[in-house]
């Protein structure tokens, strides 16, 4: 099961690259939390790569165990503080910077590290108070900010729309983040002399996404199923 679906996905990422113009490459996620090291291993035999993580000390324990392995991990969960050491230990790309704070503590333990720490800054371009994510007209600010920091690679942006039954009620979120990084990127406070990552679209809505500009699309249900 999980084979065909990788596979039907990366086809549905060829299929709509190819009808919405898109010439830049699009990674898909495969969102692993709450799965097991077994299932994670069935997904990295089918040749996926990329793997998502929303919750720090399950994700910390599967990523040991697949040490051998070659897999790359996305920290997509909300980051606490005392929690950073061990986003920048284990993690290739953390998409959920969204305060200062949280930035100069991963840059902390990047340059701790010797690592250079590559993140996106979420932005909450649905304005809903339950959700993380800095607020589209503070991303300037926030920006500058963090430019000066050491040991940070800036890479994009990263959001979570609001729920919507219809796939097509996420587009203008998607929409307001791409022409967001653009600015921001023409600014120069984004993804210098790299191109700008989007990430966002999920199981229901990745087509759009696509559409939209997603150079990662985080996908979960529909590879591995619904989650207990």
């Amino acid at each position: 099961m999980i084979a065909d679906n990788i596979a039907r996905i990366k086809q549905d990422i060829k299929t709509a690259a190819k009808e919405f113009d898109r010439h830049t490459p699009i990674k898909l996620i495969a969102v692993s939390k709450r799965k097991p090291v077994a299932t994670i291993r069935q997904a990295l035999d089918c040749g996926q790569v990329d793997f998502g993580e929303n919750f720090m000390q399950e994700a910390v324990e599967k990523i040991k165990d697949l040490s051998e392995d070659r897999g790359i991990f996305h920290f997509i969960g909300p980051l606490q503080s005392n929690k950073a050491k061990l986003a920048v230990t284990y993690f290739d790309l953390i998409h959920t910077v969204d305060r200062l704070k949280i930035a100069k503590t991963i840059a902390k333990h990047a340059t701790n590290l010797g690592k250079v720490q590559k993140i996106l800054i979420q932005v909450n371009v649905g304005l809903e108070p339950q959700k993380s994510g800095i607020l589209p007209e503070q991303a300037v600010e926030l920006l500058k900010a963090i430019q000066p920091l050491p040991a940070l690679e800036i890479c994009g942006l990263m959001t979570i729309p609001p729920y919507g039954h219809d796939p097509e009620e996420s587009r203008p979120y998607f929409t307001a983040l791409r022409e967001l990084g653009m600015s921001l990127k023409q600014d120069g406070l984004l993804a210098q002399d790299k191109p700008l990552e989007l990430s966002m679209g999920m199981s229901a809505d990745y087509r759009v996404a696509i559409a939209e500009g997603a150079t990662m699309i985080r996908v979960g249900t529909a590879i591995f199923g619904n989650r207990e």
